[in-house]
């Protein structure tokens, strides 16, 4: 494990590296409001350090301030008020480690950031995970239309979240106070068509549930969505999360659902 830093509009940024430099494929991991890269891997407990190893390394990128400058209008934590400039950060890191394959996984406000990535530098991110996020609603989106290159895309979200509901719309007015961020959201599964649709693919998905499980899997040729039925803002694995974010599920585990929808 790496502690390193880069150089981005005269600010010094860090992230932490677990593998090599160099490897072919890069794990970029975006944490959630008031995390840190270091919070969000004892949350997750060190689920995506499996991930490092043969060819990948995983970073874990340190937001501004705990938040990261993601694309819904109505975002006034620092990293916004301070126009951070994170997609050069992103660029940053992916320059100086030197990877073939970049792939994003983030999660809440880190999934705003992932999102951001795919409609702003389309090109930059072979595949993307996101888990407790919704795209914004037009009105709520910054960015303007642009072509999309088409990007695998996994999608992991808890029926019962609290804070960003699975079935959109607005946060509760305490929820907004504290996390300083609002407006309309799409559903989750309003998310997924959105992009199969970006990914040129019309049509229902193929549903099933996982054997023995409360997970449900919608799968169109290049997005799949899993619902965690009863689950929270939780990141699904080995680590419950705090109880106020909700149940945490264990019947499927993040990065396993990364490596076998993105890393082939």
């Amino acid at each position: 494990m790496i502690v390193d830093s880069v150089e981005v509009a005269g600010r010094k940024r860090t992230f932490t590296l677990v593998g090599a430099p160099g490897a072919a494929d890069l794990i970029l991991v975006f944490h959630g409001s008031k995390q840190t890269g270091a919070k969000h891997r004892a949350f997750t407990g060190g689920i995506y350090d499996a991930l490092a190893g043969d060819g990948t390394a995983v970073a874990y990128l340190d937001g501004y301030r705990g938040n990261w400058n993601d694309a819904r209008r109505e975002s006034s934590f620092p990293a916004r008020l301070a126009n951070i400039d994170d997609v050069g950060f992103t660029r940053a890191v992916i320059d100086q480690l030197g990877a073939s394959r970049v792939f994003g996984v983030g999660y809440s406000n880190g999934g705003q950031m992932v999102m951001r990535l795919l409609h702003e530098t389309p090109s930059l991110l072979s595949g993307a995970a996101v888990i407790g996020a919704t795209m914004p609603a037009p009105a709520n989106f910054l960015l303007p239309g642009t072509a999309p290159a088409p990007v695998p895309m996994l999608l992991i979200h808890g029926t019962k979240d609290p804070i960003v509901a699975y079935e959109g719309g607005e946060m509760r007015w305490l929820l907004r106070k504290f996390f300083r961020v609002g407006g309309p959201m799409r559903s989750m599964p309003e998310t997924a068509r959105y992009f199969a649709e970006r990914n040129g693919v019309a049509g229902e998905p193929v549903t099933t549930t996982l054997p023995g499980t409360s997970v449900e899997r919608a799968e169109w040729p290049s997005v799949v969505l899993y619902t965690l039925h009863g689950a929270g803002h939780t990141v699904p694995g080995p680590a419950d999360a705090p109880r106020i974010l909700g149940p945490t599920n264990h019947d499927v585990n993040a990065a396993d659902l990364v490596r076998s929808a993105l890393l082939g």
